[in-house]
């Protein structure tokens, strides 16, 4: 599959985006403090958030699961579009477009002259070969990103004769369910680290991209949007079938209940914590209200789960009649979806009164 196929899928992210304006916070938190690096921390669990629950949605429709795949859909859509998105209003994630176009330079080339050719050395070290391939090759992506960001950034900036490129061709990844495909603890670590950042690359591209697009850059908006694709359909998901991160519909509820559980009773507590005690009230309400958002979604998964792992009681013949079997399962996956549809109206509510304030 191509890029070309991916554009109506594209198109939604950008749509959705637009919908929740990342500068909806008045008081954005200053970069160098600790409650800035947690928001950037936040960011980075909900863009892999986000990532994990749209594959495994995909995990679910293939398994004819529909009902489940659209409730990894709604709340890994959730994570992305109102959760990243606040969050970037707080960190003041969005620039003007050189500043976009520097930070993400900036980022590319860390991974293409440090983060995985360290990953590669380290597989290398470990007797895993392909895995030193893949970072290798995934270091190869990001020069050619980081070139193709400084081009963009010379034309934004009236260098002569500069063009802006069009960028690489997302060559998409299929999701594949399967065992991790090395048991070494410095790979798996290395994997869910790039993870993450090919999963915040995917989600601060996307909003670079609008940005680009609202100031009269086209051009620039489809290079971001073409490099997000790449890093979220092509490196994001090579690098999940080598840690096996897929699995089938109740492995990925378990995982899923997990995470959100952490975030809920652990992460953003004290995230809260910290923001407040620091005198950013604005980022503490934030993270008291993702906690929230996050006990929802274990709820809505815990249902999901249950409604997977109860089975469904059979008929019973009484003086002729036959009556219905059970209907548990099918009511536990309403409630997950009724509880998802509840967090995100609620959230929707929320922004309406931090933009009127």
């Amino acid at each position: 599959m191509r890029i070309q196929r991916l554009a109506p899928l594209i198109g939604c992210a950008v749509a959705a985006m637009m919908c929740v304006p990342a500068t909806a916070w008045a008081a954005p938190v200053p970069p160098g403090t600790t409650t800035h690096d947690n928001l950037l921390a936040a960011m980075h669990g909900e863009a892999f958030a986000y990532a994990k629950y749209l594959d495994f949605a995909e995990v679910a429709k293939a398994s004819g699961n529909t009902a489940l795949a659209d409730l990894f859909t709604q709340t890994g859509n959730q994570e992305l579009n109102e959760h990243y998105a606040e969050l970037a209003g707080l960190a003041s994630l969005v620039g003007t477009n050189e500043q976009n176009l520097t930070a993400a330079i900036t980022g590319e080339t860390y991974e293409h002259t440090t983060m995985y050719p360290g990953f590669a050395a380290d597989a290398t070290a470990s007797g895993v070969p392909k895995l030193a391939e893949l970072f290798t090759e995934l270091a190869g992506d990001e020069g050619v990103h980081a070139a193709d960001y400084g081009l963009a950034r010379d034309f934004v900036t009236g260098v002569t004769g500069a063009a802006v490129p069009a960028g690489q061709v997302a060559h998409v990844e299929p999701v594949v369910v399967g065992a991790a495909k090395t048991t070494d603890k410095t790979n798996l670590a290395n994997l869910n680290t790039a993870m993450h950042g090919e999963a915040f690359a995917y989600a601060s591209y996307m909003l670079y991209a609008k940005a680009a697009k609202d100031t009269g850059q086209p051009a620039v908006s489809a290079l971001f949007t073409a490099t997000a694709t790449v890093e979220r359909y092509e490196h994001f998901r090579e690098e999940a079938v080598w840690a096996g991160l897929y699995g089938d519909n109740a492995a990925n509820l378990k995982d899923c209940i997990s995470g959100e559980l952490y975030e809920t009773q652990t992460m953003y507590p004290a995230f809260a914590a910290q923001a407040r005690a620091a005198g950013y009230t604005q980022a503490a309400d934030l993270f008291t209200e993702l906690a929230g958002d996050e006990a929802l979604h274990a709820k809505a998964f815990q249902a999901a789960l249950d409604a997977l792992t109860k089975p469904a009681g059979p008929t019973i013949e009484t003086g002729g009649a036959i009556a219905a079997p059970d209907s548990a399962p099918l009511a536990l996956m309403s409630l997950a979806l009724v509880l998802v549809s509840a967090g995100v109206a609620l959230a929707g509510v929320r922004r309406r009164i931090r933009v009127t304030r």
